[in-house]
């Protein structure tokens, strides 16, 4: 019994979905560890006043929320996320920035973008979806592809399965850089931010030589 409780939580936290899913997307808001993870993520992507980025997976919106913070009235920030209840948490929680057309909050899954979201973007980014996406390597290819010429791609982790410790984001940030090198990316660099267990932000870009 145990185990099937906490097998449906963690997919809840996957994919929040009825009753259950709006109290994990409240968790996910506010809970210190998370708000704090999110925006530290926003100050590590380096934005620009009329940048286009695109959140793949927003959950509630916090980042969303403090990216369109920091751009300028030429930027836009776009999301994606494939829980109708995190639409809806995301879009209250972001209503203003949606109304004054500097948001756009979609429905939709990673492995089936739909044709007004085919960019190019400047940043993209997703904290702790990868490990929910079909086929990984092949959803960072595409995405690498919906980039400018020197764009960024963004992909954070903070491993939570039990017994997680700073080894785990090691592991987790190398396995990641291998990914992005393997759909083409060039790494720049991998952040941390000292939680428990740490959170790490793996960066890469689009080469800039490369034809669009």
């Amino acid at each position: 019994m145990k185990q099937r409780i906490i097998k449906t939580l963690v997919g809840q936290f996957g994919r929040p979905r009825g009753v259950v899913g709006r109290v994990v997307g409240r968790v996910m808001a506010h809970r210190s560890s998370n708000r704090r993870r999110n925006l530290w993520v926003a100050s590590r992507l380096d934005v620009g006043p009329t940048d286009r980025i695109l959140e793949v997976g927003f959950g509630p919106g916090v980042a969303i929320a403090e990216l369109n913070r920091r751009i300028g009235d030429g930027g836009h920030v776009y999301g994606i996320d494939h829980s109708e209840v995190m639409l809806r948490q995301a879009s209250r929680r972001n209503a203003a920035a949606i109304k004054a057309g500097r948001v756009t909050l979609t429905r939709a899954a990673v492995d089936d973008l739909p044709p007004a979201l085919s960019g190019p973007f400047d940043v993209i980014f997703a904290v702790n979806s990868l490990g929910h996406w079909p086929a990984p390597a092949e959803r960072l290819r595409q995405l690498g592809g919906r980039l400018v010429p020197g764009g960024r791609l963004a992909i954070v982790s903070q491993p939570r399965g039990p017994g997680a410790t700073a080894k785990t984001s090691v592991k987790a940030a190398r396995e990641i850089q291998g990914l992005l090198e393997g759909a083409g990316l060039v790494h720049e660099r991998t952040e941390t931010l000292a939680l428990d267990p740490p959170v790490v932000c793996v960066l890469a870009r689009r080469p800039a030589g490369e034809v669009e």
